[in-house]
């Protein structure tokens, strides 16, 4: 190398130096602006009418069905939804049920020693319409099971208690579905559905049949100090799936689960492109968790709508499949973009940073094999982990666009030698060991590295 070679680079290298000071500078901006937005909703707002499950004949002995009795209750507390809200409480005990939905203005409130228990008989769990972002049932053609806990076109909704607990039974559903004897698609534990204001907290949740928790075409959601545990085994039980929604927070959470901690989606495939809902605006900061078989932070697979404006930070994984991973495939179409990730903890992780642009899986033969999805202005950094196997596998697309994926200040104990897999993926890494993939390592790029504080603030309604 020339002199003169030798100097353009040194000042190439102390730009990036600056331009990764700017960024951090940036990011503290943010992270004093972000808890303006996360704050929480409102889970002791005040209700002027209050009822007890008890009122409308429920048993808290564990063996009788209380479907009828939350239906009723939640009927009779409808009449107060324009005076006040109303308030329908749980008192101690093991409240067995099927299948209800809720109503707008009203605070469903757990006792601590509460437990809310699913119906292992499935007839007790309707048949609803597949989501129109999906075009039929997740896991089988035509319709789904209804959630536990239900309900759709709702504003001011609040799930409670002091550490309450919502049972799904799910072993009868994973059996099923590993025997192949489902009917239809295995319910949620929670679905709210095209609802604004919506706070889930202080409550486990426990053994759900499939994902735990699915905010789905809703707005200002906070889902604060939840537990959700599902065994290691136990297929597909993700725990928070955000789907085509705007405005969410997620904090303060401990989830250890058979599948994804927290994915965030927004359709599948050509119904998903039609459907046109993104997901954005997303914070997701103090969250620990394990994925046996997934991933810590997830994006899709489902993500046709369109992903973006995604903060996460402050995250510690265990034992998990994935730390961070990116999922999607030809015929998604949509987008990945303007996420950042920062301050992870992982320990014990096969793969560390995932991106995955052949996962496959088509709701049927009409999708646009063309449909080539973008994953763009991703960012991670100040991520530390201990006995990771791989650093990263990071697969694109022929033909597709997965650039400005930036890493900074990624420092791995990896246990392969072979740390790094990059294939049809670009963009920059700076601080990264062991050393990032060659595709990585574009010094041009580093100008468009995504910083946090572009992202836009949610703007969630402090419910009174």
């Amino acid at each position: 190398m020339s002199r003169s070679e030798s100097i353009h680079m040194k000042i190439l290298a102390d730009l990036f130096k600056i331009l990764i000071i700017l960024a951090t500078i940036g990011r503290s901006s943010w992270a004093a602006m972000s808890g303006s937005y996360c704050k929480e909703m409102g889970s002791r707002t005040y209700r002027p009418h209050s009822v007890t499950v008890t009122e409308f004949g429920a048993v808290g002995d564990g063996v009788t069905l209380n479907t009828k009795a939350f239906q009723n209750a939640l009927f009779y507390l409808h009449s107060f939804a324009d005076k006040g809200g109303a308030q329908l409480f749980v008192p101690a005990g093991k409240w067995l049920t099927g299948s209800f939905s809720l109503i707008s203005h009203l605070t469903l409130s757990l006792d601590k020693d509460a437990v809310i228990i699913g119906s292992t008989d499935s007839s007790n769990w309707p048949v609803i319409d597949p989501l129109p972002s999906y075009g039929r049932g997740r896991e089988l053609p035509g319709p789904r099971h209804q959630s536990l806990i239900h309900g759709s076109n709702l504003t001011d909704v609040i799930i409670t208690g002091g550490n309450g607990t919502i049972d799904g039974q799910g072993s009868i559903w994973w059996d099923w579905f590993n025997n192949h004897t489902l009917n239809y698609t295995r319910p949620h534990l929670i679905e709210l559905m095209y609802s604004t204001g919506v706070v889930i907290s202080n409550l486990t949740f426990i053994n759900s049949p499939f994902w735990a928790i699915h905010p789905v075409y809703c707005s200002q959601v906070l889902i604060q100090n939840v537990t959700i545990l599902a065994p290691p085994d136990s297929p597909n039980t993700d725990g928070i799936d955000p789907d085509s929604s705007n405005n969410v927070c997620i904090e303060d959470c401990y989830i250890n689960t058979g599948d994804d901690v927290i994915v965030i989606k927004s359709g599948w495939d050509e119904y998903g492109i039609s459907f046109a809902h993104p997901s954005t605006n997303i914070s997701i900061r103090r969250i620990v968790g394990e994925a046996h078989s997934g991933a810590g932070i997830a994006f899709g697979s489902e993500m046709s709508g369109g992903i973006s404006n995604v903060q996460a930070e402050d995250i510690s994984l265990f034992n998990s499949l994935y730390g961070i991973r990116i999922k999607t495939s030809p015929g998604r179409g949509g987008y990945v973009q303007y996420i950042h990730i920062s301050n992870v903890v992982m320990t014990n992780i096969k793969t560390a940073i995932g991106i995955t642009g052949l996962y496959g899986e088509h709701p049927d033969e009409n999708y646009d094999p063309n449909a080539l999805p973008t994953v763009d202005m991703i960012t991670i950094e100040g991520i530390e982990g201990t006995n990771i196997k791989h650093a990263g596998l990071l697969e694109g697309i022929e033909g597709a666009n997965f650039s400005n994926i930036c890493l900074s200040n990624v420092h791995l104990n990896v246990t392969s030698k072979s740390p790094w897999k990059c294939s049809y993926v670009q963009g920059f890494s700076n601080l990264v060991d062991p050393e990032s993939c060659e595709p990585l390592r574009d010094p041009y790029q580093v100008s468009t590295c995504y910083a946090a504080n572009h992202i836009d603030h949610c703007n969630l309604v402090q419910i009174v």
